[in-house]
């Protein structure tokens, strides 16, 4: 597993900088709070290679206090226990469908939404499977703090329509997936959710 410690560190750096910029009431204390910011920022340029210019667009102000973002994926499985996965664009890797969640739309109605943009199904969401936290994972590493929720869904219909960020869609077998987009969605996280699902486990799986 890649060492992604520093990049956290300074995520984490960038979020305490943030916050103290938002509830600082005198100049001194904003000053500071402004150079842990761009401190922050030359130490991601440094990570990434990406333009300061480029990172501080990327990253405004925060006007309310930071969060993680949160993404939601589905476990769709066949009659014959094989996994629904779609070909994202973006990297030509393979992932569960899913995509952010959305202001105004509830976790079950984000990934109900979700799926059927990806891959033209209906889907009604039966149970919570999972809550992963991305840095407790070996994913490639990124600036955003994200937690990852997994839904079990049945599919209500049976037509693929692929999206317009999509490029494939197919059924794998737990033992045969194809390259998948780490970013999104890891090998040994698809068999945590597979093995809940097979086994029974009703079991939340968090962290």
């Amino acid at each position: 597993m890649k060492d992604n410690s520093f990049l956290e560190d300074v995520k984490r750096l960038k979020a305490i900088a943030d916050i103290g910029l938002l509830y600082a009431n005198n100049d001194y204390d904003k000053e500071r709070y402004l150079e842990l910011q761009e401190l922050s920022f030359r130490l991601l340029h440094k990570l990434s290679g990406h333009d300061k210019i480029m990172l501080s667009e990327t990253f405004p102000l925060v006007k309310d206090y930071p969060t993680a973002k949160v993404d939601t994926r589905a476990l769709i499985l066949s009659g014959d226990k094989k996994i629904l996965l779609v070909k994202e664009q973006n990297d030509g890797g393979w992932a569960l469908p899913g995509g952010w969640a959305e202001i105004g739309f509830s976790p079950s109605e984000t990934i109900v939404k979700e799926c059927k943009e990806e891959t033209g199904l209906d889907v009604e969401p039966q149970k919570l499977l999972a809550v992963f936290d991305k840095r407790k994972h070996p994913h490639p590493p990124e600036s955003l703090y994200v937690f990852k929720l997994v839904f079990y869904c049945t599919a209500l219909s049976t037509e693929f329509y692929k999206g317009f960020d999509v490029l494939d869609i197919g059924y794998f077998a737990i033992d045969d997936l194809p390259p998948l987009s780490e970013m999104r969605i890891l090998k040994s996280q698809i068999e945590i959710v597979y093995q809940k699902m097979i086994m029974g486990d009703e079991r939340v799986y968090f962290d």
